[in-house]
């Protein structure tokens, strides 16, 4: 009867040791995406009035790019917008407007300036549904041929624009 005890300390140890597995990612601070190495979903999005629209044929146009997802409502999108400014400089940064109202979308980027070369918006969130898209801001960097080559989740901030982003742009261009 005294093993009758142990069964509960061994279903702990088990589901403890389960756990931990889960954790021993190579870099636990990111979230692994099905996406890399696949061709970016279809857009489901509509026209932000006064905006230049995103269309699918943009993300294979054969020039690497980047494509954000973010929202007026979204703390962490304002704190990163000047990164996507600076980002715009160098490559296309597409946005994808998320479970957003148009003129707050338009608020938004009047007052902070629009890095964006077309924008798409996902009102109903089935493009970031299609995506993969955890939460607010996430931004892909895609091949020339509309490949997801990278995931960003969360802000970008200078230093993970010059340690993270800027490389694999590089890399996603071959070099």
């Amino acid at each position: 009867m005294r093993w009758l005890a142990l069964i509960p300390v061994a279903l702990f140890a088990a589901l403890a040791g389960f756990f931990l597995s889960g954790l021993a990612r190579e870099d636990p601070d990111t979230l692994p995406s099905s996406r890399i190495g696949q061709a970016a979903p279809p857009l489901s999005t509509v026209a932000l009035p006064g905006r230049t629209e995103l269309t699918d044929a943009m993300l294979t146009d054969g020039d690497v790019k980047v494509v954000n997802f973010w929202a007026s409502w979204c703390v962490p999108c304002r704190a990163e917008h000047p990164q996507l400014k600076t980002l715009a400089e160098t490559v296309p940064v597409y946005g994808v407007n998320y479970k957003d109202k148009p003129a707050a979308a338009d608020r938004f980027l009047d007052e902070l300036g629009d890095p964006f070369a077309a924008i798409g918006a996902d009102t109903e969130a089935r493009t970031g549904i299609d995506w993969g898209v955890y939460g607010l801001p996430e931004t892909f960097i895609l091949a020339g041929d509309g490949t997801i080559t990278y995931r960003f989740v969360g802000p970008i901030t200078s230093s993970v624009l010059e340690e993270q982003i800027l490389p694999e742009i590089a890399a996603a261009r071959g070099g």
